[in-house]
């Protein structure tokens, strides 16, 4: 057995690795770890100093010193996450910014061009897109993938898309979907894109920290990321990604100009950023590695969501919506009581009567509850999940 599947069974490491991180005693057993990821306590308190040392140096420490000493050498750090170069790498402040900055500033578009877009995308990805055919005069193509996915469909119906619409020149794509944790085919996708001359804007931020992937194997060349999901960063951090051959092809954010236009940073807005948050990375990212990084991490994280969906998948009046094959899915997946059309009435039910807190996200194909373990999540936590979904069931 691989030693990171050995790692993601063994429950008395994970019970240890619990330790390190604060937990509310009186809350919930949060099984909503896809909204931003929790930091560990040596992280806070890392934060902390931060904050305390430039608010002591001030503008001195930030203007003389952050980029030349320190800024710099996080961003390599940062580009080491994506198996990528440094000089691609421009840091935001969520994978939401990053994202719309590689929309809005695409300059391969003229009126007449095709956009595409489908049901599982972000909604900021989605609306940046509709605004490029208010402000390019381009059409905006959305698709519905047929449910329930399958590998082939996936890809399948990108290559019909693309046959179907020869003016396609740019698409978003979601690596792991926020819906229902659907994990998509990108490689297959991205070459069926290239065959036809479609760019791919790629949102990364589920995939970055439990999906090992590098973007050159993949075949993306635009890229958004966040750093407080599953890296466990503090929050409001992310970063884009430009293939250093393709920079040309994405303007410098409205002309400007505090980096030449060679210069990847010149593709985002320039402000004064979280410098503190910015300074407690490099212990994230030991952190991080010292775990295994992403391959560890999330075989940790399918491990828990195997243990889950094989008690509740053949269970009458659970649907498992979220695909089995090991392909198309990672720690976050997505379910719906069938008996009850009001599934945030079921979801509050979770919580008031189990305490056990999930979301409610709406699909193309109706509500479903997106449950989603996190590093502190034990498998004993599993078996009260799954004994209150059972007990839901019959009800």
């Amino acid at each position: 057995m691989p030693e990171n599947t050995l790692r993601a069974h063994d429950e008395a490491f994970w019970e240890t690795f619990v330790g390190r991180y604060d937990v509310d005693p009186n809350g919930p057993l949060n099984l909503e770890n896809g909204y931003f990821g929790r930091m560990s306590r040596t992280v806070v308190e890392e934060y902390q100093r931060n904050i305390e040392f430039v608010n002591r140096g001030n503008s001195v420490y930030v203007r003389q010193h952050f980029d030349r000493d320190h800024g710099e050498a996080i961003r390599q750090q940062v580009a080491q996450l994506i198996h990528a170069s440094p000089t691609g790498v421009a840091l935001a402040n969520s994978a939401g910014d990053a994202l719309q900055t590689l929309i809005r500033n695409y300059n391969g578009l003229k009126p007449g061009d095709q956009v595409l877009i489908c049901d599982l995308e972000y909604a900021s990805v989605k609306s940046a897109m509709r605004w490029l055919a208010r402000q390019r005069g381009v059409q905006v193509i959305e698709l519905v993938h047929p449910y329930p996915a399958s590998f082939e469909s996936l890809v399948g119906t990108y290559r019909q898309a693309f046959i179907r619409y020869p003016r396609l020149k740019l698409m978003a794509l979601t690596y792991v979907n926020h819906l229902t944790g659907l994990v998509m085919p990108v490689q297959a996708i991205a070459e069926t894109a290239r065959e036809f001359g479609v760019d791919i804007i790629l949102d990364g931020a589920h995939a970055l920290g439990q999906v090992d992937f590098d973007l050159k194997k993949l075949g993306i060349e635009f890229a958004g990321f966040n750093l407080q999901k599953w890296i466990g960063g503090p929050l409001a951090l992310g970063f884009l990604y430009i293939a250093p051959q393709r920079l040309a092809d994405i303007d410098p954010d409205m002309d400007e100009d505090h980096y030449p236009a060679t210069d990847v940073r010149s593709r985002t807005p320039h402000s004064t950023p979280n410098i503190p948050a910015l300074l407690t990375l490099p212990l994230v990212f030991e952190e991080h590695r010292a775990l295994g990084g992403a391959s560890a991490k999330g075989a940790r994280l399918c491990h828990l969501r195997d243990l889950w969906v094989s008690a509740v998948r053949d269970v009458p009046g659970i649907e498992v919506m979220t695909p089995q094959d090991q392909r198309l899915y990672c720690g976050i997946t997505a379910m719906r009581f069938t008996a009850q059309a009001d599934q945030q009435a079921m979801a509050d039910r979770l919580l008031n009567e189990h305490g056990i807190f999930t979301v409610v996200r709406h699909t193309s194909v109706g509500p479903c509850i997106r449950i989603t373990p996190g590093l502190i999540t034990l498998a004993s936590d599993i078996e009260r999940l799954t004994a209150a979904l059972i007990n839901l069931s019959r009800m």
